[in-house]
């Protein structure tokens, strides 16, 4: 019973985006390393003044240890119509490929920004918080845009203890 109440909590659909940290990083400057990123639902906003996001990244995730050590992080907001990103980051990719080939970017440094989002926040992290499977982390939205007028997708997970 648990499981079908979680699994009620609705999720926006997003594509959390990072940049790997190029040795050594010049101080108080996003990194332009090498682009990392992820599906991410378990994302909410949960703070006003200065506005702070949340999202929470799973223990095994690959951009889990880039996004803490440069210190910033993008959610990249999808809509009906970008959709089909989710695509690439659900797939396992061989040596020297990437769900970011042959993609838009906004801009070639800093969290990339897909261009496809219907929008996106870019997040300095200000703190952590470890659960069993999952890191949380807070950042402050440090700039933002929406690309195009239209709502976010929204999904329902039928068991709230698993994706």
């Amino acid at each position: 019973p648990v499981a079908r109440a979680l699994g009620r909590l609705p999720t926006g659909l997003y594509i959390v985006t990072t940049r790997a940290p190029v040795s050594p990083a010049p101080a108080n400057q996003a990194s332009s390393g090498d682009p990392k990123g992820f599906v991410g639902s378990f994302v909410m906003q949960v703070g006003l003044k200065p506005p702070v996001v949340c999202v929470a990244v799973g223990r095994e995730r690959g951009p889990l240890a880039a996004i803490r050590d440069s210190e910033h992080f993008a959610i990249n907001i999808l809509d009906a119509s970008s959709q089909s990103l989710m695509k690439r980051f659900f797939r396992k990719y061989g040596p020297g490929e990437s769900p970011f080939d042959g993609l838009e970017l906004e801009r070639p440094s800093g969290p990339p920004l897909l261009k496809e989002a219907l929008a996106w926040l870019v997040c300095r992290v200000t703190g952590e918080h470890a659960t069993d499977d999952h890191l949380v982390f807070f950042g402050e939205v440090i700039e933002g845009a929406q690309t195009r007028e239209g709502d976010p997708s929204i999904h329902l997970r039928k068991d709230g203890l698993g994706y």
